[in-house]
C-alpha cells in the first residue's frame, strides 16, 4: 500500500509519548550501522573559525571525514569510532560547542542566515540569538524540552518563519517581535528588546500546560491544547513576567531560501544532499578566514552561508569559484537544492534502499519535477523538510512510491518501480 503523505503542522493531532525522548546529541551518541553518531547543535548555524577547525578535527579524528548538515542548520558527525565519546565531549566543548551539558540537545534555534548582510531584513537578530540561547543554557525548566522542539528567529523576511518551528520570534518594523506558537493564525507582538525572554518564557509555559494535561509531548502540535489557548497562557505568563505582549495575527509573507550565489556582503553554497567533505570544509574555512568576522553560518536547508564583508568583487568571485571546483553548488539554477534524501543505506538498517545514490543519478529528471522532491528509505522520512514537496519513499517489496503532499489538495501516489524512469512517474502525478 502506498504510503500516506506525513501531517503538515496545522494536521498534526493532539498525542503523547509512551517513551523518552531519544534524539541523539554530543553526549547521547547514536547507534547506526555505520558507526556511532553525534547530533552537534549550532543555534543559529553560527560557526566561529575555532568551532569550525574543532568539528573538521573530530570528524577526521573520530569519524568518516566528512559533516554532515541537518534540516536545522546543525552537523552531525557519522561513522564515530566506539569508546570515542568522552573525547569527542571534551573537544567540543574546548571550543564552545557544548556551554551546558545539561542543555545540549535542546539549542534548537534556526535563525535567518543573511540577516545583517543584505539589506533585507527588518533587523539583524544576532543579539537575539546569543540572548536565547544564554537565556535556554540558564534555565533549569528548559533542560526538560525535547531535543525535537524548535526556535525560530526571522529577520522580518520570511524564511525560517516558514520551518514550522515550535515557536518563531519574527521581528517587525517600529522595533516590536512578533512571537507565534507553532501553526497558530494569533501571536503575541512583544517589545523587540524582550524577544529573547519571551521565547524562553513561552516553551517553559509549554512545559507547564503539558504537565498539567498529563501528556508526554515533543512538540507544540502535540499538546492537547487548542491553539489559541495555547497564545493566551503564553500572553499570560508573559505579562505576569512584566513583558507587554499585545494579541496580533499571526499571518505574515514567507521567503525562499537563499539561493546560491553571492547575496549582498555573503556567498551562499548549497551542500548537495547535506554532505560536506573534508575538503570542501577547509575550503569554507579559508573562504571565511579571509574576511573581517570569520566565520560559517549553517542554513536550515543544507547550505552554507560565508560573510564576505570586507572583499572586493573580484576576491568574492574568485572565493565563489573556488568553492564551486570542490563540488559545493554556487549556480541558483541548480537541482540540488530541490532534491534530498535521508542516509539511507548502508549507514542506516530501517532503509530499504541506497537512496542517495539514486537521487544522484536521477538528478537531471528531479530538475523537471513540479516540486522538491526528497528521498527517503522507509516511512519514518528522516530529515524530511517541512513544506509541500514528492515523497519518493522505498517500498517493502522494492522500488519506490512518488506521493505529492501539498496543502490545500489531496495527495496522489504513483508506484516507481525503478529510479532510472523517474522523469514517467513524475509526468504521470498530479501536477
Amino acid at each position: 500500500m502506498p504510503t500516506p503523505p506525513p501531517p503538515s503542522s496545522s494536521q498534526a493531532t493532539a498525542v503523547s509519548r509512551d517513551r523518552g525522548d531519544a534524539c541523539p546529541g554530543t553526549l547521547r551518541l547514536h547507534a547506526a550501522d555505520d558507526g556511532a553518531l553525534a547530533r552537534v547543535r549550532i543555534p543559529g548555524g553560527v560557526l566561529t573559525a575555532r568551532q569550525v577547525a574543532a568539528l573538521a578535527d573530530a570528524a577526521g579524528r573520530w569519524g568518516d571525514g566528512a559533516l554532515y548538515l541537518t534540516s536545522r542548520g546543525n552537523v552531525q558527525l557519522r561513522g564515530l569510532s566506539d569508546g570515542c565519546a568522552g573525547e569527542l565531549a571534551a573537544a567540543l566543548a574546548a571550543a564552545g560547542l557544548l556551554p551546558s551539558y545539561g542543555h545540549e540537545r535542546v539549542r534548537n534555534v534556526v535563525a535567518s542566515p543573511l540577516a545583517g548582510l543584505d539589506g533585507l531584513g527588518v533587523r539583524d537578530v544576532r543579539d537575539w540569538l546569543v540572548a536565547l540561547d544564554a537565556a535556554l543554557c540558564g534555565s533549569d525548566r528548559a533542560r526538560e524540552l525535547s531535543g525535537r522542539f524548535l526556535f525560530a528567529l526571522d529577520d522580518g523576511r520570511g524564511d525560517v518563519a516558514a520551518l514550522g518551528a515550535d515557536l518563531t520570534v519574527r521581528a517587525v518594523p517600529g522595533g516590536a517581535a512578533l512571537l507565534t506558537a507553532g501553526a497558530s493564525a494569533r501571536g503575541l507582538l512583544v517589545p523587540g528588546g524582550d524577544a529573547a525572554r519571551a521565547a524562553l518564557l513561552a516553551a517553559e509555559v509549554f512545559l507547564a500546560l503539558a504537565a498539567e494535561c498529563g501528556a508526554r509531548v515533543w512538540r507544540i502540535a502535540e499538546l492537547p491544547v487548542p491553539p489559541d489557548e495555547l497564545t493566551r497562557a503564553i500572553g499570560a505568563g508573559l505579562t505576569a513576567a512584566g513583558i507587554d505582549a499585545r494579541p496580533a495575527s499571526g499571518d505574515a509573507p514567507v521567503t525562499a531560501p537563499p539561493p546560491p550565489g553571492i547575496t549582498g556582503d555573503a556567498l551562499a553554497v548549497h551542500a548537495p544532499l547535506g554532505t560536506i567533505t573534508a575538503g570542501q570544509w577547509r575550503e569554507l574555512t579559508a573562504t571565511a578566514a579571509a574576511a573581517p568576522g570569520a566565520e560559517l553560518r549553517l542554513t536550515p536547508w543544507r547550505g552554507v552561508v560565508v560573510p564576505v564583508r570586507g572583499l572586493g568583487p573580484r576576491e568574492t568571485a574568485d572565493a565563489l569559484g573556488r568553492l564551486a571546483r570542490t563540488g559545493l553548488v554556487t549556480d541558483a539554477g541548480s537541482p540540488w537544492p530541490r532534491v534530498g534524501a535521508c542516509i539511507g543505506r548502508p549507514g542506516c538498517a530501517k532503509s530499504r534502499s541506497d537512496v542517495r545514490a539514486d537521487a544522484a543519478r536521477t538528478l537531471a529528471d528531479a530538475a523537471r519535477s513540479p516540486l522538491p522532491l526528497y528521498w527517503s528509505g522507509c516511512e519514518r522520512r528522516c530529515g524530511r523538510p517541512p513544506g509541500d514537496r514528492i515523497d519518493a519513499v522505498a517500498a517493502p517489496d522494492g522500488g519506490y512510491h512518488l506521493t505529492t503532499t501539498a496543502a490545500g489538495r489531496p495527495a496522489d501516489t504513483v508506484r516507481l518501480d525503478d529510479p532510472t524512469r523517474l522523469a514517467a512517474a513524475l509526468a504521470a502525478i498530479a501536477p
